[in-house]
């Protein structure tokens, strides 16, 4: 691991100091003035085309886009701060990013993209040839974990690459994340976190470190050596802002660039989970449930852990690869009147959605719904969603609770298969993202795990974790606890209501547990007489 290339200064401690830190998600960049009790000062948000498709399952986006969009952001940040107080920008004595995990920019000698960054909504595949041993499948199949390991060769993106545009391959200077691509831009440095490497790279999460020649993933992610940044861990120096780059941010040429980490990560930390028993729910496009360890614990075998915002520590994960995408999906196809009412008034249509969760009680009347609505490595790739128990009393509003209620359901099952896992009970429920400032959908959460279910002082905790990781590096705290502790809080609990704890735990048991077991065999029949999913 290359060392920090400049020391990173020691401001005095105090609230006078601003960290800037940046969330680059998938529909949109937000830019947060942070300071030292985790308050946002404030935020500028700025929507990015998630991608474009030339062809049917791609996701791309070209990589200038993600500069011009973070650029756009940062400047605005800066300039709303000069405005409040012509002092107010040197009071910033950091910049964090954190970025949407799995989408990756390729580069040439001067840093420039040789093609569309492939986004981590992408869907092709390459191919397996070559890159699993024959020896070794009966031995990934006999240890139930073949179908993983080819799941994982097949969405690499730097294989497919290789595999269909060699000649890219061959000009790339770097292969990067798309953190690391923004790095350079700020920085000039080609480096990256720990913590932003994630999903198909050769990592070795334990030693936080790339794979050496004989781990697994050297052989399942072959990428050179040569093509990929240097790693530092997250509350480290990456660089400083470049006085080219000053120029188009208007930042403070020299001012640290600190290490925070992938998207994830910064909100679990932001959101104060820092042991296993407390289990964090994220409510985003993708739905998923989140523990944080100091041990190194898998989820699934031979599937490592990600790496945390915080150094030498990890975070298991199992998602809903839908998640909170259904409710826009519902809005899209069912939400007419809460989108005509939202634009009359200044209200967001999800807003609206609440009455809609208040006028159904729990269970939904007996609808009950799978929400595989697009099937990931945890499920059989021919799974689909599924809604059981319609009858004529039913309405779009139960069909909205069954939504939410079947994504809490999903997400329990997650919890209990984690717990197994960590071998640590979960106590307590944390939620952030969108989803989690609804009432109704955190009264849903605690219900359905039957846990106490808290929200944030804020559900914008990637900013707070990637401000936290810079506090940290810049000395403002001795380490992660105390910095935690300082910069997060729990806003509201949501009680678990007895009587539709138990009413959930039946539901979840003898019907939701059932459901997906006993409708594969008609998925894959499905499959086979419309060819869909391919």
């Amino acid at each position: 691991m290359a060392p920090p290339p400049h020391a990173p200064p020691t401001p005095s401690t105090g609230r006078d100091q601003l960290l800037l830190a940046v969330d680059v998600g998938t529909q949109s960049t937000r830019a947060a003035l942070v300071d030292t009790t985790g308050a946002i000062v404030d935020l500028v948000k700025t929507p990015i085309d998630p991608y474009f498709s030339d062809r049917p399952g791609w996701a791309e986006q070209h990589a200038d886009v993600y500069w011009n969009v973070l650029r756009e952001a940062l400047r605005r940040i800066v300039e709303r701060a000069a405005a409040r107080a012509p002092s107010e920008p040197q009071r910033i004595v950091a910049v964090a990013i954190g970025t949407q995990r799995g989408t990756y920019v390729n580069v040439d000698r001067d840093g420039k993209p040789l093609r569309p960054a492939i986004v981590w909504l992408d869907q092709r595949k390459a191919s397996t040839k070559g890159l699993i041993p024959n020896a070794l499948v009966p031995v990934l199949k006999a240890a139930r974990i073949y179908s993983f390991v080819e799941y994982a060769t097949q969405y690499c993106r730097s294989n497919w690459i290789r595999q269909n545009q060699p000649e890219i391959w061959q000009r790339t200077h770097k292969y990067l994340c798309l953190s690391g691509f923004l790095t350079h831009r700020l920085t000039g440095e080609y480096r990256d976190s720990v913590g932003n490497i994630v999903a198909t790279m050769p990592i070795d999460v334990k030693r936080s470190r790339w794979s050496g020649r004989f781990d697994p993933k050297s052989w399942v992610f072959p990428i050179e050596r040569e093509k990929l940044p240097d790693l530092v861990l997250p509350g480290e120096t990456l660089g400083q802002v470049t006085r080219a780059a000053a120029a188009e941010t208007g930042l403070r040429a020299g001012l640290p660039v600190i290490a925070a980490s992938n998207d994830k990560a910064c909100e679990i930390v932001g959101a104060g989970c820092l042991t296993p028993d407390i289990a964090f729910l994220s409510y985003g496009t993708i739905a998923t449930i989140n523990t944080h360890n100091a041990r190194y614990a898998e989820v699934t075998t031979l599937m490592p852990p990600y790496p945390s915002a915080v150094p030498h520590h990890y975070y298991t994960e199992i998602n809903i690869l839908r998640g909170m995408w259904m409710v826009s999906w519902f809005k899209e196809q069912f939400g007419l009147h809460e989108r005509l009412r939202a634009e009359e008034g200044s209200i967001v249509p999800e807003a609206l959605f609440e009455d809609l969760l208040q006028a159904v009680p729990p269970g939904a009347m007996g609808l009950v719904l799978q929400p595989y609505w697009t099937p990931g490595p945890w499920v059989a790739s021919y799974a689909k969603g599924s809604i059981v128990g319609f009858g004529e009393i039913h309405t779009r509003a139960h069909l909205y609770r069954a939504i939410v209620e079947g994504i809490a359901f999903a997400l329990k099952e997650g919890a209990q298969t984690t717990e197994k896992k960590n071998r640590v009970p979960i106590t307590r429920v944390r939620a952030a993202g969108g989803g989690s400032q609804s009432d109704g959908m955190m009264q849903i959460t605690a219900d359905v795990f039957g846990l106490p279910t808290e929200r944030p002082h804020t559900h914008e905790t990637a900013v707070v974790g990637a401000a936290i990781d810079a506090a940290v590096g810049l000395g403002l705290f001795p380490d992660f606890p105390p910095a935690v502790a300082a910069m997060t809080r729990v806003a509201r609990v949501f009680e678990p209501d007895p009587a539709n704890v138990d009413l959930y735990r039946n539901l979840y048991e003898r019907v939701y547990l059932r459901m997906y077991r006993q409708l594969l065999p008609l998925f894959r029949e499905i499959k086979d007489i419309t060819g869909y999913p391919e």
